[in-house]
């Protein structure tokens, strides 16, 4: 097995399931799910409360970064997943890679989205949730996008990114703030996946096949703190 395809295997680690409608149905259900996201979108908004303790704790530029992620929630008018997975990368990777001991005094903290765009920055984690949870909003399926852990051979260091698998199969696109570009895992050859999980399930990743699931992501205690403090409406 050549070092392309080793890589694709070891980011291979979750796929989605596939159901079958029928040719006439289909291109219908998508209009109708496409229009009633497109509704809900539209009605986003972040709360008072939150907009008042940002203000309070950050100032009013944190209440500016919090509007301008609403607006952008609420205008996205995208086509498919990828150009929806082109626009949240570039929103997110404009703002400040700072270290979880520099910017919350925690040698680990998870931050929510919300929590990322007030303090104007995080670390690779948060970078990584906020898109997921983003992305969520802007309806990609939850099942094609995953939290994976690895190890950034050229940091010598652990590192999150968001993978996203198109088809079941399919080799997993990764969104990354070291880089602006989204490229095919096969071309990430910087990077050893370890683990990998989403909002019902924990993966480990291995050399061949898919990763083992080994339970719940609740299992994750930094994960399940952070959805302690996350809005409904982002959940």
């Amino acid at each position: 097995m050549n070092s392309k395809n080793r890589l694709y295997t070891l980011f291979f680690i979750s796929g989605p399931r596939t159901y079958y409608l029928g040719k006439r149905f289909f291109p219908l259900l998508l209009l109708l799910l496409a229009t009633v996201l497109f509704a809900e979108n539209r009605t986003f908004t972040i709360s008072t409360k939150i907009l008042k303790n940002a203000d309070k704790i950050y100032g009013a530029e944190a209440v500016a970064r919090l509007l301008d992620w609403q607006q952008f929630i609420r205008q996205d008018q995208s086509e498919n997943d990828l150009e929806k997975l082109q626009k949240v990368n570039n929103f997110f990777n404009r703002f400040e890679f700072v270290s979880d001991a520099l910017h919350w005094q925690k040698k680990d903290y998870w931050a929510t989205p919300i929590e990322f765009l007030a303090s104007d920055g995080g670390d690779c984690e948060d970078f990584a949730m906020a898109k997921y949870f983003t992305l969520k909003r802007l309806g990609v399926e939850e099942k094609k996008i995953n939290m994976t852990y690895v190890k950034a051979w050229k940091l010598n260091q652990a590192h999150m990114v968001l993978t996203y698998y198109e088809t079941p199969g399919s080799e997993p696109l990764v969104l990354d703030n070291l880089i602006p570009d989204i490229k095919p895992a096969s071309q990430r050859d910087d990077l050893l996946p370890v683990f990998s999980f989403n909002a019902s399930s924990l993966w480990i990743a291995k050399e061949r096949g898919r990763g083992n699931l080994v339970g719940e992501s609740k299992r994750l205690k930094l994960w399940t703190d952070l959805l302690e403090r996350m809005p409904d409406s982002l959940k």
